[in-house]
């Protein structure tokens, strides 16, 4: 019974290894996307652009007009 045990412990281990390492490897990819929307925002809002900036912050806004006759 013991090595049964045994082989079932290394297992879970193994496994639980293994989803540690893929949990830190999604958090990695993540941090790497917000750092380089932080870089996009930064170049965005240096820039002298404001209508750009505008259009960043109400992308909505400007795509549609009303019209009533």
């Amino acid at each position: 019974m013991t090595t049964i045990d045994i082989a079932n412990l290394s297992m879970a281990l193994s496994h639980s290894q293994v989803k540690d390492q893929a949990s830190i490897l999604i958090m990695k990819k993540m941090m790497g996307n917000v750092q380089q929307q932080g870089a996009a925002i930064q170049e965005l809002l240096s820039s002298s652009n404001v209508q750009a900036i505008q259009h960043a912050a109400q992308p909505h806004l400007g795509g549609t007009i009303d019209l009533k006759l």
